[in-house]
This record gives C-alpha cells, structure tokens and sequence, in this order.
C-alpha cells in the first residue's frame, strides 16, 4: 500500500503568475536559511526571506516577459543573473538595496533554452547563451558544454575546438531539462514524453545510453539533482514532483501537493544536511518547500 505524500514544510504565495524559474543562494557565513529567488511568467523576480515567507525585493527588468532562469553568482550575494522571453540576460546590482540592471545581452533567441552557468575560477564565469543563427558554440575555454535539442538528442560539445564531440539521441520529443553528475560521468534528461534516460560519458568523451525510466505521466519540465548527488528531482506536467535515489534511479517519493504543472526544482546548498531545503514552483502561482531526505 502507497504511503501517502507528505506535506511541504511551508508554501509561498504572492507571485500573482506561473512560477518558472528557482535559485537558492546561501551566502558565507551560511545563515540559518537561504535566499529564493524566483521568476514568474508575468516578467518579475521575486526575492523571498524564508524566515518570514513573503517577498523581501520584487525585480521588473524584462518588459513584462516571461523570466524562465534565474541564478546568483558563488559567494557574491548581491549579483544575479536572469533570462527571459523578451530575450535579454540580464545581470542585476542587488547591492545596499539596489535593485538595477547593470549589464544585459540580447541573445535574438525566441525559444525556451536556458543558459547555464560555470565559475571556471574565482571571480571568473563562463555563461553559455542560447543565441539566433548559432550552430557552433564560440567559446574560448576548455570545460565541455552538454546541450539538449529539439530533435531529443544530447550533444557534448568540445568548447576548445569548438565542434561536436558526441551525439546521442534518446528521446523522440525535444528535450525539456537535463542534468549531469561531473564525478560519475553521467547525465540524465527528461521531455515531454513518459520516460527519463540515463546516460554517461565515457573515457573517449562519447555519450553512452545506460538506462531508461518510464514514468506514470508524460512531461516533465525540469530534472535536478541534488548537489551532493545522491538524490533525482523532476517538475511534472502531472502536477507532481517525483523523487528518485541517483545511483540505481531508484523511486524515493512522488510528492502530490500542487494544482497544476510543476515548472521547477531547485535544492539548497548548505554544510549542514539537515537545513537543506528543495522547492518547486508551478503554474499554480506557488512555490513549494520541502524538508525530505536530509539525511540520505
């Protein structure tokens, strides 16, 4: 018999549209509890005090266009970066109260494809864009860059040669999220369809199907993982978030509080496991946060 879904530890309200968009930001020293920052459909990012559960600062850089990424930059508390359909990044001075867009980049792009983000050293990041015409990255740096498509392939690219290292086509519908876990050398990805695919990157940097994993409901907006690698989230269209042990994908627990589709999922970062917090967002206007397997 299925135990029944627990509740989230709190709920917040107030963003008045879809939630797309989450971040964490816990600032050193930590504080008992992180920062959220959040982007909505309406084309605001709201930043939310945990403690009192309500919007601290609410952000209007994007013309009233959907916000669908948001992330703050490692240790530094007071920048964040933010994408919307307007097709401009914008990177925000959060400083001494400030609330001003300081830099912004037009990337001529309609789609819904999210940058990503590396701090390749300190103080020193490198953001990959989607961008209008672009069929090769052009990016003079070593790190690989994984980028899922349209056409439901996974493509590694070698950012240093700037070509096409592997390809791999694993999902019949375009590719709505993916992630990758850096010391296995290997990657899961979701789309619209009813399945997840695990795969890997082998020693000759080609990617590998390992596994797939029919879920119950198509679609699923987001997959993440947690960043001690341990545990799976995915955002469903189904309403539900689904939670899975990474190693062996292993199903953990399908947590059934929102009304409509599930955008995304974002865990904390923090040293102690018992503070670390996940939240989702959903088309419902609210974002969820939970306190669940802290200790696995």
């Amino acid at each position: 018999m299925a135990l029944p879904s627990p509740d989230p530890q709190y709920v917040l309200r107030g963003t008045t549209d879809a939630v797309n968009a989450l971040c964490f930001h816990c600032s050193d020293p930590e504080p008992e509890v992180p920062i959220l920052f959040s982007g909505s459909s309406n084309g605001l990012v709201h930043i939310w005090n945990l403690k009192t559960h309500r919007v601290d600062r609410t952000l209007d850089g994007h013309g009233g266009k959907s916000v669908y990424w948001v992330k703050t930059l490692r240790n530094r508390k007071n920048a964040l970066l933010s994408q919307g359909r307007d097709q401009n990044i914008c990177l925000w001075d959060l400083a001494e109260g400030r609330s001003v867009v300081t830099d912004s980049v037009s990337t001529e792009n309609i789609g819904f494809c999210k940058c990503s983000l590396l701090e390749v050293e300190e103080r020193r990041w490198l953001l990959a864009m989607p961008w209008k015409g672009l069929e090769e990255p052009k990016v003079s740096s070593h790190p690989s860059l994984l980028v899922g498509y349209e056409d439901g392939s996974v493509v590694l690219w070698n950012l240093s040669m700037g070509r096409m290292q592997s390809r791999l086509a694993c999902h019949q519908e375009p590719i709505m999220g993916l992630d990758f876990d850096s010391e296995k050398a290997k990657g899961v990805s979701a789309s619209s369809e009813k399945m997840l695919c695990c795969w890997r990157c082998n020693e000759q940097q080609s990617l590998e199907l390992q596994q797939t994993y029919e879920l119950t409901n198509p679609g699923i907006a987001e997959v993440t993982l947690r960043q001690d690698k341990k545990i799976l989230a995915t955002a469903g269209w189904d309403h539900r978030i689904r939670l899975f042990g990474w190693k062996k994908m292993k199903p953990l627990a399908v947590l059934d509080y929102h009304t409509a589709a599930v955008h995304c999922v974002a865990f904390s970062d923090h040293s102690q496991p018992q503070k670390r917090l996940m939240a989702a967002g959903s088309k419902d206007h609210r974002i969820s946060v939970w306190s669940i397997y802290n200790q696995t």
